[in-house]
């Protein structure tokens, strides 16, 4: 996925069951953030970060929505632990990070495996990549998309 292409229609389903697709967004800007893994420090910093920017964002007028392959039990208590007020995707079979290009090969340590690529993504209203973050602050997060959304 690059700037100026359009989001799949199917996104995914939610920790709480719901399913979510470009459409349910038209006329509405919308950002989709890849992390790796609930509960680890950088992926809870960043998902803290757009919590606590969440008014911001949306005032703004953005929809948040986080995405990453743990299953919707582990977003459920990811979300209630940190309070998280937007919906987490449980992309399980990393079918939504592979259409947007985040499901990578990685190395850590010596060794090499796939894995989701912490990138953050911003739709327009008509589903249209204007912004790609692909160096996220995790810590701050939230103030990294506003200062980019205002230029």
């Amino acid at each position: 996925m690059k700037i100026g292409d359009k989001i799949p229609e199917v996104l995914g389903v939610d920790q709480e069951g719901r399913e979510h697709r470009a459409s349910d967004y038209a006329g509405k800007k919308l950002i989709i953030y890849f992390y790796p893994k609930d509960n680890t420090s950088g992926c809870t910093a960043e998902a803290c970060s757009l919590r606590d920017g969440y008014s911001d964002l949306r005032r703004a007028g953005y929809a948040l929505l986080g995405v990453s392959k743990d299953s919707a039990a582990s977003h459920t208590k990811f979300a209630e632990k940190h309070s998280l007020p937007f919906p987490l995707i449980a992309d399980t079979d990393t079918s939504l990070q592979q259409a947007f290009g985040v499901w990578r090969e990685k190395k850590m340590a010596g060794r090499t495996y796939m894995g989701t690529v912490r990138t953050t993504f911003v739709a327009d209203e008509q589903g249209i990549v204007t912004h790609i973050i692909d160096k996220v602050n995790n810590k701050d997060a939230a103030n990294q998309l506003l200062t980019l959304i205002a230029q």
